[in-house]
């Protein structure tokens, strides 16, 4: 969500905001730590960040992994300004919902290619975090009505795989050379704004938390109009997700690993 591609799709509906659908178990949330992958500053702000506020109240320890520094996401402003902005509004916006470690890649923002050096910093991460869930944003094709963005495809795809590379020992050998144990511990694999959510997290407590961190993004939202409210559109869509799920606002999630 973090290039121009995003923000022109920015008016989308949002993510479980659609008509009346099957009922959404509750996600179990018997995990202690989290590492949260995405491609862009802003991405887990749509609908994620207050998920992420709830299980920091709980006491859970979440870390972000942010592929791209967005540079290339505000029409206008060039890249070389962008990124140290952006960057600078995700870590506080991460902060808002009890998130202190918050790292870049440095892959480059609306080019991010599938491929071996993906899989590998991604691995690496999932290394030296040792999480028990891992949280990303959709990697199928749609995306609440829309062509889901190339950035967002990509990533999603290397999460799921460098899961099973981060535990192979003979899948990139040079990091257990430099002490970078395999890791093999993840149970759980999370992907919000998915057309096929299987699971629901109550935030009804929690979505105050998750609005000010969107509205952390100042910068970018200023290049989404003025008919852009934070506020609506994150309530709109966890309360039709609250529906299916019993409860007033959730963020749906497609769960692959319980």
């Amino acid at each position: 969500m973090g290039s121009s591609e995003g923000a022109r799709t920015r008016g989308a509906e949002p993510p479980g905001g659609g008509p009346a659908e099957a009922p959404l178990p509750l996600l179990d949330e018997g995990w202690h730590r989290m590492l949260a992958v995405v491609a862009h500053p802003d991405d887990l702000e749509y609908g994620a960040a207050s998920a992420v506020a709830r299980w920091t109240s709980q006491g859970k320890e979440v870390s972000y992994l942010l592929v791209t520094r967005g540079e290339a996401g505000i029409d206008g402003v060039e890249p070389e300004r962008a990124g140290p902005l952006r960057e600078k509004e995700e870590r506080a916006s991460a902060r808002v919902v009890g998130v202190r470690e918050v790292d870049f890649l440095d892959h480059e923002d609306g080019i991010v290619e599938y491929g071996l050096r993906l899989r590998r910093d991604i691995a690496t991460a999932i290394r030296r975090t040792r999480p028990d869930a891992v949280l990303s944003l959709s990697h199928r094709l749609e995306m609440g009505g829309w062509v889901n963005m190339a950035d967002h495809r990509a990533v999603g795809l290397a999460v799921i795989d460098a899961i099973r590379d981060a535990g192979n020992r003979w899948v990139f050998r040079e990091l257990a050379e430099q002490g970078i144990e395999p890791w093999s511990g993840v149970r759980m694999t999370c992907f919000f704004a998915s057309p096929a959510p299987t699971h629901a997290v109550d935030v009804t407590g929690h979505i105050d938390r998750g609005v000010e961190s969107l509205r952390c993004h100042a910068a970018y939202i200023a290049g989404l109009g003025d008919d852009f409210d934070p506020d609506a559109f994150l309530r709109g869509g966890a309360a039709g997700s609250g529906r299916r799920a019993g409860c007033e606002y959730a963020v749906p999630m497609e769960v692959m690993g319980l």
